[in-house]
């Protein structure tokens, strides 16, 4: 028997990313066609504290599935760790009978969905919305494929100007902890080498990768940095290189914001549709602190807990030892 679930609201939280839309309008029309009241929480976390709580219809997220960004905006919000905080934002959701919340973003996202959850029993269900792909259970994380294919679409206009003249570049990517996106991205743009948060890689061994490269006649190379390195970023890397590597022309690019902004790729718009149907339906079964994500190609539910806190390794084995091979 389901419960008796009446009103649900959605919200966006973190950093944006794309997809996000096409899973917002997921979440509206999926409540909408089984009876619920929708309502959607503009600038997340800050708008529960300030009451900016709105109703949704089906015709509100109406040609939104092909924008980047999110129409329900964004925010960081220091007020939601504290106790005052979360009471204000369930006396916000009470006022209206609101008996479930959606929360659309990454791990800071899901550490303030639990604790809303455990401190008043709100129904709470998250939904992976992150490019760094960094959240146990599921395989892409919304906003991931999209942000891979900006990457390989700069790199491949970099390539052109470094083949060019002759040049070193190091392309710094956003990934925090984790290297996914400069992982898949340096395999899917023929980078010669990519560093990477988990894994060491010294600068010795990277300037013998760029010498054997020289001395075979490569007329540029592409080095990916992710940006949570434990030598630095690009810039402080590229200046070590050189230091003892100097047979190109060496240039830096930061990709930076470039990488969350952008139409959403088809398999983002298609996750993100599939996760919030998803999520509806798990809160009209009575779920709660459950995050729906994608393994193999079925959507399962991982507990927020470990979805936080249970990292599975992602970065592929056979994508590691690629590198090497292919960039010979």
């Amino acid at each position: 028997m389901r419960p008796n679930i009446k009103n649900i609201a959605v919200l966006t939280s973190g950093g944006d990313a794309p997809g996000m839309n096409a899973c917002i309008r997921a979440v509206v029309r999926t409540g909408i066609y089984n009876g619920i009241n929708m309502f959607g929480v503009l600038q997340g976390y800050q708008g529960l504290i300030n009451n900016n709580i709105n109703p949704m219809d089906a015709r509100s997220v109406s040609n939104i599935i092909h924008l980047g960004g999110t129409i329900l905006k964004t925010a960081r919000c220091l007020e939601f760790k504290t106790e005052e905080g979360l009471d204000i934002a369930f006396a916000n959701l009470k006022a209206r009978d609101i008996d479930g919340l959606i929360v659309i973003g990454g791990d800071g996202t899901f550490t303030g969905a639990q604790r809303f959850a455990k401190k008043h029993g709100v129904k709470v269900i998250g939904i992976p919305g992150t490019i760094d792909n960094d959240l146990s259970g599921s395989d892409f994380t919304l906003g991931y494929d999209t942000a891979i294919n900006t990457v390989i679409e700069a790199i491949d206009k970099i390539r052109d100007t470094a083949d060019s003249h002759d040049r070193l570049f190091f392309i710094e990517v956003m990934g925090r902890d984790s290297g996914c996106i400069a992982l898949r991205s340096a395999i899917a743009s023929g980078a010669e080498a990519v560093l990477l948060p988990e894994r060491e890689t010294s600068v010795d061994e990277l300037v013998a990768q760029l010498e054997s490269g020289a001395s075979t006649k490569k007329s540029s190379s592409i080095v990916i940095v992710s940006e949570g390195h434990k030598d630095g970023g690009a810039y402080d890397i590229a200046k070590k290189v050189k230091e003892r590597f100097n047979h190109y022309d060496t240039k830096v690019t930061i990709l930076g914001h470039l990488q969350r902004g952008g139409s959403p790729s088809s398999f983002d718009r298609i996750l993100g549709s599939r996760l919030g149907f998803a999520a509806v339906n798990e809160i009209l079964k009575g779920s709660t602190m459950q995050m729906v994500g994608l393994r193999g190609n079925e959507i399962h539910t991982t507990s927020i807990e470990d979805a936080l806190t249970k990292h599975s390794f992602k970065l592929e084995n056979d994508l590691l030892e690629m590198t090497k091979v292919l960039s010979i």
